[in-house]
């Protein structure tokens, strides 16, 4: 390897440290951008179905021109980790020199998808939500949950935000983990669609197969981030919010792959190929519009890109060197 270049590992506190929330939103903004341009290449993550396990393997991977860099990431999924008080993604992500074909780093995949994923939720959130959004509902409430909360915070004046959890307990702790945090009011609501009906943004983060929620719960105005599943076969939204909602998504083609959501309502009859809006990457970049109005349903569709990992990593990897975090290692 050259001698010249160090490898780089970045263990979970270091990707934190190098990564703060206001930065990843601000690279997810950019690999959006980036992804609708056709500025990256991002073939289609592929899945290893981990029966034995109740579990998946996905593998992802992408290259970026404009940072020289290719990106890789394995990323586990385990939801009966939830139960054993362990992580339900857990992972690795690895950038390579595009140039030279060097490997640059490795780091924890748990926490750069956490950071990330609620990043891009962020992203999404500041691009499509009212200006005037005070109020956030959480549905379920792990690692990912506390992300989305924290990203909302960082694209709108949050003031309240309600969780709602099927374990009572958990969502108890979330609530006053998060409002130690983030210095708002965070409670628990006494039920899913109180959460919901009380609520300008919603995050849903859960690993329901099914809806969380009913469409009627659902006021005028409000803006839903999805990013709990990402099979064709499941979702957590109703079809009818889906069919009422302006829809936009991280990237078409993947979203018509792994979209449950999508997928099932169009298979339902009640929206067509074309009830796609936009990508939010071109949103983002202006080339198509966002809300329509006030009273708009604005519905943000992720199943996760690489090129938000690479994006990401990019920015752990130059903020980790300046912060002198991580450890250096010959290979």
């Amino acid at each position: 390897m050259d001698s010249e270049q160090p490898f780089y590992v970045f263990a979970a506190d270091d990707v934190r440290m190098a990564l703060p929330m206001d930065r990843a939103v601000e690279a997810m903004k950019g690999a959006f951008m980036e992804l609708s341009g056709g500025e990256v290449t991002v073939p289609l993550r592929t899945p290893i179905d981990l029966p034995e396990h109740n579990a998946d393997a996905l593998v992802m991977s992408s290259y970026s021109p404009r940072l020289a860099q290719v990106g890789l990431k394995i990323v586990m999924l385990h939801p009966d980790n939830v139960k054993q008080g362990l992580p339900f993604i857990q992972g690795t992500v690895m950038i390579l020199d595009a140039a030279r074909g060097t490997p640059l780093a490795v780091m924890s995949g748990a926490a750069l998808t956490a950071i990330r994923t609620g990043a891009a939720s962020g992203a999404a959130t500041d691009a499509l939500a009212r200006t005037d959004a005070t109020r956030v509902a959480i549905i379920g409430s792990g690692t990912q949950a506390a992300t989305q909360l924290e990203a909302m915070c960082v694209v709108r004046d949050i003031k309240r935000a309600t969780v709602y959890d099927l374990d009572a307990s958990r969502a108890e702790a979330f609530a006053e983990r998060m409002q130690a945090a983030l210095k708002i009011d965070v409670v628990v609501a006494p039920s899913v669609s109180a959460a919901v009906a009380d609520a300008d943004i919603v995050c849903t983060a859960t690993t329901s197969r099914r809806p969380v929620f009913e469409d009627a719960d659902v006021p005028p105005g409000t803006h839903i981030n999805a990013i709990g599943v990402y099979k064709p076969n499941e979702r957590e939204i109703p079809a009818a919010t889906v069919a009422r909602a302006r829809v936009v998504v991280d990237e078409v083609d993947a979203a018509w792959e792994e979209a449950g959501e999508l997928v099932l309502a169009r298979e339902e009859g009640l929206i067509e190929t074309s009830h796609i809006h936009a990508e939010i990457g071109e949103i983002l970049a202006g080339t198509k519009p966002g809300r329509a109005s006030d009273e708009e349903i604005t519905f943000f569709k992720s199943v996760g890109v690489a090129n938000q990992d690479l994006s990401a990593a990019h920015v752990v990897l130059s903020r980790g060197i300046e912060l002198g975090l991580g450890a250096a290692v010959s290979l």
